[in-house]
C-alpha cells in the first residue's frame, strides 16, 4: 500500500516578502520569548529564521536546555514530541500537523510489546524515529550516531530487537556480525529511494568528490559490504548521522561532496562552507512531511498558539527513560540522525 505524502507546495513569497516575514516571525518569538528550532531537512527560508538548526535530538536538547517557555519545533511529530518528552514544562508548538514521519509509522506501541512476547528476553532498541508510545516499549533509544555504542552496552548473551529502520538495522548487524538481532522490517521512503545506481552515477560524474551517505539509506548497506569485499574503495566515503556530515563538511579537505540524505541538509552545508560545491545523490530525496511547514505555518504558530503538542505523564516518565539510558551511556552527546 502506497504513503499518502502531503503535496509539497513551493513557496509563493517573493525574496522580499520572505525577509519580511522572517522579520515579523522573530520579532513575535521575541515578544513571546518564543524559541525557534529547525531541523536538517526543513525548507530553506524556515532554516534561515530558526534560533538554532540541526538533528532531532539535539535540537530537543537545545529546548530542554533553554529557559524559553514556548518551544516552535519545526520538524515532524515524533520529534516535537520527543521535546515534549524532556521538556514537559514548556509549551511545544508543532507548526503543521501534517508533519508526520513514513518510518515512524511502520511501527506502533502494540507492535512492539507483541514482537517481545515472541522473543522473550531480548533487550528492545530504538532508534529516536518513533513515536512517544513506542519509546514507552523500548529498553534504549538510539541515534544513527550512537546506535553502536547503544548496542555494545546490551550484555552479549542477549539479543536485541532493533526497531523501527530496516536498513539502519542491517548496518548494525553487519557491524556487529556476532550479536543476535531482529530487525524491524520499518523504512523512510525518502532514504529507501537512494539507491546505488543513481550515487555511482555521481561519483562517475564526480570523481573527485567525497562522499556522504546516511545509515538510513538503502544503498549504505550495500557500501559496508562493497568495501569490505574490496570493491569501494573507503577513502572519502563516509556512511554518518547529519550532524556528523556537516562535521565533515568543515573537517574535510575536499571541496566537493555528493550527498546522500534528504537534500534540504545542503542549504545548512553550504552555509557552512561557502567556498564547496554539494551534489545530492539524489534530486529526487525531499520529504514532503519536512516540506509541510512554511513560514506562514511558523507565524500562525505563534500568533495562534496553535498545534500544541503533549505527552501524558505516564507515557512521559516511561519514554524518558528510554532516552535516559541511552545518555548515561556517555554517547548521549554524539551526533544524532
Amino acid at each position: 500500500m502506497g504513503l499518502n505524502l502531503p503535496v509539497i507546495e513551493p513557496t509563493t513569497l517573493t525574496p522580499d516578502e520572505i525577509t519580511a516575514m522572517q522579520a515579523e516571525i522573530r520579532s513575535l518569538a521575541a515578544e513571546r520569548n518564543a524559541l525557534l528550532i529547525a531541523h536538517n531537512y526543513q525548507r530553506a527560508e524556515v532554516q534561515d529564521v530558526a534560533h538554532f538548526v540541526g538533528d532531532s535530538l539535539g535540537l530537543s536538547r537545545k529546548a530542554a536546555a533553554t529557559e524559553e517557555p514556548v518551544i516552535v519545533f519545526c520538524g515532524v511529530h515524533f520529534m516535537a514530541e520527543t521535546a515534549a518528552i524532556l521538556s514537559p514544562d514548556k509549551r511545544v508548538l508543532l507548526p503543521d500537523l501534517e508533519a508526520g514521519c513514513s518510518l515512524a509509522a511502520t511501527i506502533s506501541a502494540e507492535d512492539v510489546v507483541r514482537w517481545r512476547e515472541q522473543f522473550p528476553g531480548y533487550v528492545a532498541v530504538g532508534y529516536v524515529n518513533t513515536s512517544a508510545a513506542v519509546k514507552a516499549e523500548l529498553d534504549y533509544c538510539c541515534t544513527s550516531g550512537n546506535v553502536l555504542d547503544v548496542v555494545d552496552a546490551v550484555p552479549e548473551d542477549r539479543g536485541i530487537l532493533f526497531l523501527p529502520d530496516f536498513f539502519l538495522g542491517a548496518h548494525v548487524r553487519r557491524m556487529r556480525p556476532d550479536r543476535k538481532i531482529e530487525v524491524w522490517m520499518g523504512e523512510c521512503h525518502v532514504h529507501k529511494g537512494i539507491n546505488p545506481d543513481a550515487l555511482n552515477a555521481e561519483r562517475a560524474a564526480h570523481p573527485e568528490a567525497e562522499v556522504l551517505v546516511h545509515p538510513e539509506c538503502g544503498c549504505a548497506g550495500q557500501l559496508v559490504y562493497a568495501m569490505g569485499r574490496g570493491d569501494v574503495d573507503p577513502e572519502g566515503l563516509h556512511i554518518a548521522s547529519t550532524e556528523r556530515m556537516v562535521q565533515l563538511v568543515r573537517e574535510r579537505p575536499a571541496t566537493e561532496f555528493i550527498v546522500a540524505t534528504e537534500t534540504g541538509i545542503m542549504h545548512r552545508m553550504q552555509q557552512m562552507a561557502p567556498e564547496k560545491t554539494f551534489i545530492a545523490a539524489d534530486r529526487g530525496a525531499v520529504c514532503a512531511y519536512m516540506k509541510t511547514i512554511t513560514l506562514e505555518a511558523v507565524r500562525d504558530a505563534l500568533v495562534k498558539d496553535q498545534h500544541h503538542i503533549t505527552v501524558d505523564p505516564e507515557t512521559t516518565r516511561r519514554a524518558r527513560a528510554s532516552v535516559d539510558r541511552m545518555v548515561a551511556l556517555g554517547a548521549g552527546g554524539k551526533p544524532g540522525d
